[in-house]
């Protein structure tokens, strides 16, 4: 009974890891990091395949394709939540505040954010919009300073698959994917 529920468990945790990496492969492939992908590709495929094993050789076993399904969505799960702690990437912010934008500006850059500037037109006339680019894992505090500043601030948040140069410098070239 006991080798029973531990081939379960087995397929159930096997599967969270397969899909938790298939979560951080994808994301690596669009970011651009194909090696990171390819290494992570590589054991996900190990793993699925050793789990559809024991799956297809006792296929009239319900509660084995009951683990299977239920690995699959906790690793959906899993996935999504170890990738937003690890939080890879570089972020592009875009801001519009009617309350003292550029005042708003010379805080953040004080705070050793790279901002930039555009003269925008709105609805109501001219806008400000701030444009800053972070890492991933300094998103949160930047919302939070923003809301301080003002609640009702318009913003929008892009993913970067690249940058090169400017205040946000990363060390080494920018390479994109052909």
């Amino acid at each position: 009974m006991l080798s029973v529920i531990c081939g379960y468990l087995f397929i159930f945790f096997a599967r969270i890891c397969d899909v938790s990496m298939t979560t951080m492969r994808t994301l690596m492939v669009v970011r651009g990091q194909r090696a990171y992908a390819a290494i992570i590709g590589f054991f996900e495929a190990i793993i699925y395949i050793v789990v559809l094993n024991k799956i297809f050789t006792n296929l009239d076993n319900p509660f084995n394709l009951l683990f299977y399904a239920a690995g699959f969505a906790t690793g959906n799960y899993v996935g999504s939540y170890i990738e937003e702690k690890v939080a890879v990437g570089i972020l592009t912010v875009q801001v519009i505040t009617m309350k003292s934008p550029l005042k708003l500006t010379e805080k953040l850059r004080g705070e050793g954010y790279g901002v930039t500037v555009i003269e925008g037109s709105g609805r109501e006339g001219k806008r400000y919009i701030l444009q800053i680019i972070l890492k991933r894992k300094r998103v949160r505090i930047l919302q939070k300073e923003i809301d301080e500043w003002d609640d009702d601030a318009f913003w929008t948040i892009f993913d970067a698959r690249c940058t090169k140069g400017g205040v946000f410098a990363r060390k080494g070239k920018c390479f994109l994917t052909k």
